[in-house]
């Protein structure tokens, strides 16, 4: 709940002043924003990107993890007037995502003497995009200098790409970037599974990397996916090995070299989950295709994935899947059931961006 308790002491330039971005981890630039906010507005509304995603060697924490690490950076009397709230990406649907942004701010911004309040976005001035301020001109911008030397993707590399170094590094108390409070609480993530797995995530990544670096360019991929759904079931494969070992998984792959998009997509399912529906059944039941382009969307580097939306008559019984030895395990999951840190890279959004599912997971927010 937003905090209204009164602060007759001081008069502020806003109201509500709102932070974007995914703190991953947070650092002092961060924080820097924050106590600049702090300054100028009576309320303090901290939006977490990409929470509600499945871990990733981009996400390494939660939301839960990342809420306890801001707030450690800060006092009492400070965090009555901080909201920190979770933000769920929508990858392909900007004006999704800011219809959410407004909302939680509409929610948790409070009056002022009964009048609406004055609100603004804040950033650090290379850190807050033209784009943001482009979506939202209903606010009023604020730039904060930018403090020069700390990158959020330079600590994860440092985290992922040696561990031992950074064992060393987090133990001597030099990670100079990082408030204590958070680098108690990126010691007490290295010693878990989590990171484990991520550590073998990188070791893939890095294999990956070699095997192409002596190509004249950076590689581009290309790959398909296939959205079949069947009287409220989406059809989704539990991967068996990393990376993102455990999560599920769109049908698909990467295309031959002398297929085309939909034969390929064809393929996937009929070589790799045996889905026992037939060729022309499963073409005449193709409803839309897009191309997914998300610069950051998947773990191996820049990939584009050709989704191809295919809606089952609907039907008691949900087509049978035959498994295949050795490969990842395919099964018919509720659409109810589906949950974005459940799911594999940018999955989820590709299920969203053609079914329309809602974006409101505030039932799963936690304080």
């Amino acid at each position: 709940m937003a905090n209204d308790a009164p602060h007759p002491a001081q008069a502020y330039d806003f109201d509500c002043l709102v932070f974007i971005g995914r703190f991953q981890p947070p650092h002092l630039g961060h924080l820097a924003v924050i106590r600049e906010a702090l300054k100028q507005a009576r309320q303090v509304i901290v939006l977490v990107g990409s929470s509600w995603q499945a871990r990733s060697l981009r996400n390494p924490w939660r939301f839960e993890e990342r809420h306890a690490m801001l707030r450690s950076g800060f006092d009492e009397e400070e965090n009555q007037r901080l909201e920190i709230t979770p933000l769920l990406d929508a990858l392909y649907n900007d004006d999704v995502w800011v219809r959410d942004v407004q909302r939680k701010v509409r929610d948790l911004a409070t009056p002022a003497n009964a009048r609406l309040p004055r609100i603004g976005l804040i950033g650090a001035s290379r850190g807050q995009s033209s784009y943001y301020l482009s979506l939202f001109p209903q606010w009023e911008s604020v730039s904060v200098p930018l403090v020069e030397g700390i990158s959020a993707s330079r600590i994860r590399e440092r985290l992922f790409r040696s561990p031992g170094a950074t064992n060393d590094y987090l133990s001597t108390g030099a990670y100079h970037d990082l408030p204590p409070g958070v680098v108690e609480g990126v010691q007490q993530f290295c010693g878990g599974s989590d990171y484990e797995q991520l550590l073998e995530e990188q070791r893939l990544l890095d294999q990956y990397r070699q095997a192409w670096q002596q190509a004249p360019y950076p590689p581009i991929f290309v790959t398909v996916n296939a959205v079949v759904v069947q009287s409220g079931h989406v059809l989704l494969v539990r991967r068996t090995s990393a990376p993102g070992k455990g999560l599920f998984a769109l049908p698909g792959g990467f295309i031959n070299p002398h297929e085309r998009l939909l034969d390929a997509c064809l393929r996937e399912l009929r070589e790799r989950i045996r889905l026992k529906v037939p060729e022309p059944v499963l073409k005449g039941s193709l409803r839309g295709q897009r191309l997914f382009d998300e610069p950051h969307r998947s773990w191996r580097g820049r990939t584009l994935a050709e989704a191809f939306y295919f809606a089952l008559r609907p039907d008691q019984q949900l087509p049978r899947l035959k498994p295949v030895k050795g490969g990842d395990h395919a099964r018919w999951v509720a659409l109810a059931d589906l949950e974005p840190d459940s799911l594999f890279e940018d999955h989820f959004f590709i299920i969203q961006n053609f079914l329309g599912l809602p974006a409101d997971f505030s039932a799963m927010q936690t304080h």
